[in-house]
């Protein structure tokens, strides 16, 4: 996947095109990851010893791998994944600026 936990994702498409958010979730195989604050799912959850008063619960759900972008470290725009070797380890880099997204 282009996309790992705690990258800065821009959603590309839907309901939430535009907005920015971390990934909190990768779910490789399903291709599916969830975004803090992206997606948003209405849940109803009944009584329990937990949550004695019940109700509807606001959470997010996952989204397509496809429908996000990695922001560029650089310039903070979104850009397209490559794929590089340095020191022996396959690292994902920026397509725009050439800067590593792994640390």
């Amino acid at each position: 996947m282009h996309v790992k936990k705690g990258d800065k994702v821009v959603v590309i498409s839907g309901k939430d095109k535009g907005k920015q958010g971390t990934v909190l979730a990768a779910f490789p195989k399903k291709d599916r990851v969830l975004v803090e604050g992206i997606n948003i799912m209405k849940k109803h959850s009944k009584p329990s010893q937990l949550n004695p008063q019940g109700g509807i619960i606001s959470q997010e759900a996952p989204i397509h791998v496809s429908n996000v972008m990695p922001l560029d470290p650089k310039s903070g725009e979104p850009t397209r994944v490559g794929f590089k070797v340095v020191d022996g380890k396959k690292v994902r880099v920026a397509k725009k600026s050439g800067e590593t997204l792994d640390k």
